[in-house]
């Protein structure tokens, strides 16, 4: 039974390193992203907009209907 009370003590030591490692990366800046702002205006948007070809295919589609009703 001994036992599982170092192991619980041992855990328990083990996760605050972690946690103080994680806290210590965050406090210094190691996940602050300062490039990908920069370059974010290079990148393409991938929305479908409304063109020409896509309304003229939606009144189509409007005219078969209103056919078929």
């Amino acid at each position: 039974m001994s036992v599982v009370f170092v192991l619980i003590g041992a855990s328990l030591l083990v996760a605050s390193g972690f946690l103080a490692a994680y806290l210590w990366a965050v406090k210094s800046g190691q996940y602050d992203d300062k490039h990908t702002p920069a370059i974010r205006i290079l990148f393409e948007n991938n929305k479908k907009e409304n063109s020409v070809e896509n309304r003229a295919m939606s009144d189509e589609n409007k005219d078969e209907k209103s056919e078929k009703e």
